[in-house]
């Protein structure tokens, strides 16, 4: 959570795969002057390149979620390295972008996992509010989805949504706007505050 003082408030995106909603996500995220963080996996960077490249383009960052999704706990500490480095080193040769956050898989981690990822030179970012936008058999709760979220909102929350939900997309403009009616600014990553 950030600053509990400030309106301030952080979109991230995790994004496993595509499923055709992010390049208007992104146009949506354009025409309302916010930028947000995706967390991407190998699979995201290997089959939407050019999505991840227009993230970038508009000031959106982008964060690592590993290569395969994996649970960080019951991997081996190299195991760890390679899936963070690879899915780093990969993004850096297709856009020539240094990732610097990382969300843990599922949200699942460990003194030992946090400190590694700490090693690799990322900043760990977990959430202070979700939903289940990600189960695809949930969809057509767009009404449903932005009350959850802006029901949540408090100083400092960091929103975890899913790129790949129809949902999020649906209600992306309203959201953004109700959310700024009642105060709160958008702000990225990289202007967080304690």
């Amino acid at each position: 959570m950030g600053n509990p003082d400030k309106k301030n408030i952080y979109l991230t995106f995790d994004a496993g795969f595509e499923a055709g909603y992010t390049e208007e996500l992104l146009k949506v995220l354009k025409e309302n002057n916010v930028t947000a963080t995706f967390f991407i996996t190998a699979h995201y960077v290997n089959t939407a390149t050019d999505l991840v490249k227009q993230m970038i383009q508009n000031g959106n960052t982008v964060g690592n979620h590993t290569v395969n999704h994996a649970c960080l706990p019951g991997l081996s500490n190299d195991e760890i390295k390679e899936e963070i480095m690879k899915l780093h080193n990969s993004v850096y040769e297709v856009t020539g972008y240094e990732m610097t956050y990382f969300r843990p898989p599922r949200g699942e981690f460990s003194e030992r996992t946090a400190s590694i990822v700490e090693s690799l030179g990322y900043t760990s970012v977990l959430w202070s509010n979700a939903y289940d936008d990600w189960d695809q058999s949930k969809q057509g709760r767009s009404d449903y989805g932005k009350k959850k979220v802006l029901d949540n909102l408090h100083n400092g929350a960091i929103i975890l949504l899913h790129s790949t939900s129809e949902d999020n997309l649906t209600m992306m403009d309203s959201m953004i706007k109700e959310a700024k009616q009642m105060g709160y600014e958008f702000k990225s990553l990289d202007e967080f505050e304690k």
